[in-house]
């Protein structure tokens, strides 16, 4: 039984149904319905096999519609959804309406996950997520343009911006106008946030707010990052960067019109269909670091939670548990390129004959970053939004860096006054 959600009104009634003995209906919120959400076709297959009903639920596409609409359900206190997709910085936000899973999953069923996305799904003790797939920011280049002009792959920013430079003139001299030296996510919007806590975090200038709730942006590395970053703009990058969300860098790179560009594994595998421009000649890389400090990657990625309105919390964590098992995990990896959130399923044979690149990601995430969404709780979403305005104004030429960094400083010490 499927339903359809398509905006931030529910629109769905469960239908009486005749059940077996002991059986339970339970009702999970799954992504947009496309061909890449695999949540339907395991959510029935733990059915069948367990003698429940499932009943699935398709959710808004956009990140921001599906939190407003779990934001309604939940404040509600809605019985109508057990289960839940969450994204990465949702755990937080979300937490009093989602149950403690250790109370409730099966035996052995939170152990050999990366221990940075167990941390980020902990909030005050209570573990109220289990993580489904996971992303990391990476660097994509183009192999050919450095092979071309004998450059290396860029260690740190400033090489980044120093081979982008030079090729992007080389290759406009030589007659093509479009080329551009580096897309980003650049538009104000959490893709930003993402993107400048990798810069800020690998100059050493930390996460905006620290493990303790510490606010700790106001630090010469986070004005040394942005300073850098915003001269990219009109240079290295078109005007439009300040646009550019995961597609339109993305559009921008496969089109063969960037030599670098920073974006999530998705990427990977629609640049080597056939018949793109760029398929062969990229690769990729783990992100730049500062002139002092380590390559930093934003975790993003997707999480299981069972909400704490749900009639039947043992039985929704048991789905929980079997969406998150390794077995799932590992169909998911082979059948749509998804990064495991289980490290042994980045040796297994099967995933890294399917995806090979796969295999090259686990440094990456397990060196991952996560934003400072647990320790902020409900003001996360306040904190991102200032997070990326005061950068955007930066990279827009509107305020210098060093007062970007400033008025950042002042409004997250405002934010979290009283605490988070």
């Amino acid at each position: 039984m499927r339903y359809y959600l398509r905006s931030s009104a529910v629109l769905f009634a469960l239908l009486p149904t005749t059940l077996p003995a002991m059986a339970a209906e339970i009702t999970v919120a799954c992504g947009d319905g496309g061909a890449a959400d695999f949540c339907p076709t395991l959510a029935e297959r733990w059915a069948d096999d367990n003698g429940h009903q499932v009943n699935i639920v398709t959710t808004p596409a956009s990140p921001t519609e599906k939190l407003s609409l779990y934001q309604q359900l939940l404040g509600s206190q809605s019985q109508d959804v057990d289960v839940l997709m969450v994204d990465i910085v949702w755990p937080g936000l979300l937490a009093d309406h989602l149950v403690d899973l250790n109370d409730y999953l099966p035996e052995g069923a939170a152990d050999g996950f990366i221990p940075s996305l167990m941390d980020n799904n902990t909030v005050q003790g209570k573990l109220v997520a289990l993580p489904w797939f996971t992303d990391a920011g990476l660097l994509y280049y183009r192999q050919d343009l450095l092979d071309k002009y004998a450059a290396d792959v860029p260690a740190t920013w400033q090489a980044l911006t120093d081979t982008a430079r030079h090729i992007q003139q080389s290759e406009r001299d030589a007659g093509n106008a479009r080329m551009h030296g580096f897309v980003f996510q650049g538009r104000a919007y959490e893709g930003l946030t993402t993107n400048a806590l990798e810069w800020i975090a690998s100059y050493g200038g930390g996460t905006f707010v620290d493990a303790d709730g510490q606010v700790t942006i106001d630090n010469p590395q986070a004005v040394e990052a942005i300073t850098l970053a915003a001269s990219w703009v009109g240079d290295i990058s078109p005007e439009g960067v300040r646009n550019y969300m995961e597609e339109e860098a993305r559009g921008v790179f496969q089109a063969g019109n960037a030599v670098f560009m920073r974006n999530w594994p998705y990427v990977w595998s629609l640049g080597q269909a056939d018949g793109t421009p760029i398929q062969g000649k990229f690769g990729v890389a783990p992100l730049p670091r500062g002139s002092e400090g380590q390559s930093v990657a934003t975790l993003g990625g997707w999480n299981w939670a069972v909400s704490r309105y749900s009639e039947h919390p043992d039985i929704a964590a048991d789905l929980v548990a079997y969406l998150a098992a390794e077995e799932q995990q590992k169909a998911h990896a082979i059948e749509f390129g998804r990064n495991p959130t289980r490290p042994v399923l980045y040796e297994n044979a099967e995933v890294l004959e399917a995806h090979p690149f796969i295999g090259e990601l686990y440094e990456t995430v397990m060196n991952g970053v996560p934003r400072p969404a647990s320790v902020t709780g409900e003001a996360y979403p306040r904190v991102s939004n200032a997070v990326f305005n005061r950068v955007h104004d930066a990279l827009s030429g509107d305020i210098s860096p060093e007062q970007a960094i400033q008025q950042l400083d002042s409004e997250l010490a405002r934010i979290g006054r009283r605490g988070w």
